[in-house]
């Protein structure tokens, strides 16, 4: 099964949030921008919160990035890229996707990944770099699920190969 049936099959079958995280979703107030192209942005802000808001975000986007400079297999893909900048604008567009209150500066996927040559390996490669920074971080199985069934949409962006 392909990382996109799974995630939104598992998106699909997981609640959306943990009970307590459910009692009174919160309205997402506040600047928050995707550029054209991107998914739409959620209603509320349950998988922010369920994910630890914005420090524990890109507490998981720090080791994801370090993750990825370690793996042979995508390492080459951040040549050349000022990491600072990569892990700053990642965490905000997770926030962003996940309805955290964030501003997203960075361009949309399908111009950030168009001339890279991404394949279903590295993508997937990626999605395991992601999955192994949010366990280090404890976040818990579902709601990584339901941030992966969100990324899910930028398959089709991200891959050009």
């Amino acid at each position: 099964m392909s990382f996109t049936a799974l995630a939104l099959a598992l998106g699909l079958m997981l609640p959306l949030a943990a009970p307590e995280a459910l009692a009174q979703p919160a309205p997402v107030s506040g600047p928050r921008t995707v550029q054209p192209g991107t998914a739409p942005l959620p209603a509320d802000d349950r998988l922010y919160r369920a994910l630890g808001g914005r420090d524990s975000i890109q507490r998981f986007t720090d080791d994801f990035y370090e993750r990825m400079l370690q793996d042979a297999r995508i390492a080459r893909y951040f040549e050349g890229v000022n990491t600072k900048y990569l892990k700053r604008t990642l965490a905000d567009y997770f926030c962003v996707v996940a309805g955290g209150p964030c501003v997203y500066d960075g361009v949309g996927m399908k111009d950030a990944h168009a001339h890279l040559g991404i394949d279903a390996a590295a993508f997937n490669a990626l999605v395991e770099s992601l999955q192994l920074a949010m366990d280090a971080a404890g976040v818990p199985f579902g709601t990584q699920n339901q941030l992966l069934a969100r990324m899910a949409f930028f398959h089709r962006d991200i891959i050009t190969k």
